[in-house]
């Protein structure tokens, strides 16, 4: 049950990533994160698993209070 809010987190975080990347991202390549569909992506995920993690303990803090 833990693993599985990274892994949604994960998920959605990879697909927020890549809709930057294609949507708004850098148009001349030159921006190291933003340039890269994978490398936007990857971050995307990350932040979306630390997100996912954030929230989680904040809805168990709320819940106990």
């Amino acid at each position: 049950m833990k693993l599985l809010k990274y892994i949604i987190g994960f998920c959605i975080g990879a697909v927020a990533g890549f809709a930057y990347y294609y949507f708004i991202g850098c148009r001349t390549g030159a921006c190291p994160i933003t340039g890269n569909p994978i490398i936007s992506t990857l971050w995307g995920g990350v932040i979306g698993a630390l997100l996912a993690d954030t929230i989680a303990d904040v809805l168990r803090k709320k819940k106990t209070t």
